[in-house]
């Protein structure tokens, strides 16, 4: 409903991403790709894409058999433990051009996340993109959802962003907003102490240190 609204009012964003809960419907999906707004989501291991050899081909299926080199050791953010890093491996996969929006130059692309440290751990992503777009670009669109589901635990916290009892979506959008518009604002706040907080405990730096007089 959101990321709608937001197409509907010509909000301009690049990407979009979700979790599976999103990423795996296909309807879901391709309202942003008529719009040309590109998308990296999560999905299942049982989500189905269409290849060469299929039209309900389980993403899960695509991986098994890719060369070693195939896949890349990547960092895809901080995160509370320090930086996040997995394997990383893409297929592009076959579009439907039967769509009426599909372009020749944009790509869909399937992406596996593999835990180091448990090989047989591995998440999955559908993406729409440019042509030229990189591994490294999709895997940092990925990783950038770990950033806005710490905004929304801190905003829960902080501002009680879950604390509502509604029935109709007006309700829940208008505490939906003032709650975000309360945390945005304790973010701004917070920077500026933190910027003042810095400022007071840094040294001044020579160039701007007074200068010795010279002996007369």
């Amino acid at each position: 409903m959101m990321v709608r609204r937001a197409i509907t009012e010509k909000i301009p964003f690049g990407w979009v991403t979700a979790e599976a809960a999103y990423g795996f419907s296909k309807g879901w999906r391709s309202e942003p790709e008529q719009a040309d707004i590109f998308h990296v989501m999560a999905t299942t291991r049982h989500d189905t894409v269409v290849t060469r050899w299929s039209i309900d081909h389980p993403v899960h299926d695509l991986f098994p058999g890719l060369p070693r080199q195939k896949w890349k050791r990547r960092s895809c953010g901080e995160g509370a433990h320090g930086r996040r890093i997995h394997d990383w491996a893409r297929v592009e996969v076959t579009p439907c051009t039967v769509r009426p929006w599909h372009r020749e130059d944009r790509r869909y692309r399937v992406l596996a996340r593999r835990s180091v440290s448990r090989p047989e751990e591995v998440s999955y992503y559908i993406a729409y993109c440019a042509a030229q777009t990189t591994l490294d670009e999709l895997i940092r669109i990925a990783g950038s959802r770990w950033a806005v589901e710490e905004c929304f635990q801190t905003a829960k916290q902080e501002c009680g962003l879950d604390d509502y009892q509604v029935r109709r979506y007006p309700g829940w959008h208008r505490h939906m907003t003032l709650a975000m518009a309360a945390h945005a604002c304790l973010t701004v706040l917070r920077a500026r102490e933190l910027d003042t907080e810095k400022a007071e405990t840094e040294p001044p730096s020579p160039s701007t240190s007074a200068s010795p007089r010279p002996d007369a």
